[in-house]
């Protein structure tokens, strides 16, 4: 169960470590400033639709904007917080929801397989004559 679970744990280090070390370096832009190499969806999604259809403008607008680009980056940390939270709370109490209930179950056959009280006290009431 150990080298399985160091197997896994490995694998995930593998996959975040991998794609940060593999990925391409990013181009330079017409600015003469490199890209990020790691942006976000939105901005190649902006991206891509200015190049397909110059000409298109957005049909709605966000309802909440946020003022600047840290405070956008704190809220998606704040959501990612969250999330990793849940996770992590709904992971703990699966595991423990698991052992209190193999805890009972071993409890329970624990008193089925226990002798009866009277035959504990030492006394042999076979040959009580």
């Amino acid at each position: 169960m150990k080298l399985r679970n160091l197997l896994i744990l490995a694998a995930v280090v593998l996959l975040t470590v991998l794609p940060l070390w593999l990925a391409a370096p990013p181009a330079i832009g017409p600015d003469g400033v490199p890209g990020e190499a790691f942006g976000g969806a939105d901005n190649k999604a902006q991206e891509a639709i200015s190049e397909i259809a110059p000409g298109y403008r957005p049909w709605f607008s966000p309802l909440l904007e946020p003022a600047s680009g840290e405070i956008a980056s704190l809220l998606f940390a704040l959501q990612a917080a969250l999330g990793a939270g849940f996770i992590g709370y709904w992971l703990g109490a699966s595991v423990t929801r698991e052992r209190l209930r193999r805890e009972m179950n071993e409890k329970a056959a624990g008193q089925e397989a226990a002798p009866p009280a009277s035959n504990l006290s030492g006394k042999n009431t076979a040959h009580a004559d």
